[in-house]
């Protein structure tokens, strides 16, 4: 059968001397693999140069449920991204966010919810005048919320501490090593609640490290982040 739907280019891997093996995270079908041929000729319709991580299509492909990977038949820009490719900063926090998502949804199913959240955050960060400082922070904290480990309480003044581990704010700091300390431990509620807090340099770079902790710690087989070295120099 043949489906029309909207993607994220997770991943781009090239095949043969034209062709294209894509992980591509749809609205319809969720985590889906397609190989799309003739990209990379010269005459090619469509460039390999759209078919990148972070990009937004439109396309059309067949669909069977019992086969690894299916064809692309046709497929577009569903956003043509204006700054996002020529902008350091943009471009690597948009590697950062695609290679978060990919290392952790695995689910080859319509989830319209997440896919909404994550389509909207790379048109946000293309189109952004001025890039918030903590972009890439609410987008981490908000994407666990989305994949279901938010913290199962708030923070307050007698629940100063956020235990990682078991993914709640603690009146007692934990005698474990995955926990957060009182400051970060405010600024992860108040960036679950979507309410930036005013941090510098260092407080943003020690905040992402326990968040990628957290990560490590509540997804399967999360190794950590090829982009997560990169993005810190970027940002220093």
């Amino acid at each position: 059968m043949l489906i029309k739907t909207r993607g994220i280019i997770f991943k781009a891997i090239k095949y043969s001397e034209t062709s294209l093996i894509l992980d591509v995270y749809t609205e319809e079908k969720g985590l889906q693999k397609y190989i799309v041929s003739g990209v990379r000729s010269k005459g090619a319709k469509t460039k390999a140069g759209i078919l990148q991580p972070t990009s937004l299509v439109e396309m059309v492909a067949y669909y069977r449920s019992t086969k690894n990977m299916n064809r692309i038949k046709e497929i577009k820009s569903a956003h043509i991204y204006q700054s996002l490719p020529f902008d350091v900063l943009k471009g690597t926090i948009g590697l950062f966010m695609v290679e978060l998502a990919q290392k952790t949804i695995k689910e080859e199913e319509a989830n319209p919810t997440l896919f909404h959240f994550l389509f909207d955050q790379f048109v946000q960060l293309d189109t952004a005048d001025s890039l918030p400082s903590n972009f890439h922070l609410l987008y981490t904290l908000q994407l666990a919320i989305h994949l279901g480990f938010a913290p199962a309480n708030e923070w307050s003044e007698e629940l100063p501490y956020f235990d990682m581990r078991e993914g709640k704010f603690e009146a007692e700091e934990p005698l474990h090593q995955y926990t957060a300390n009182k400051a970060i431990s405010q600024q992860i509620d108040l960036l679950f609640k979507n309410q930036p807090p005013t941090i510098n340099r260092k407080e943003r770079q020690d905040l992402l490290e326990k968040l990628i902790q957290y990560y490590r710690l509540h997804i399967e087989n999360f190794t950590g982040l090829n982009t997560h070295a990169i993005l810190k120099e970027v940002l220093e």
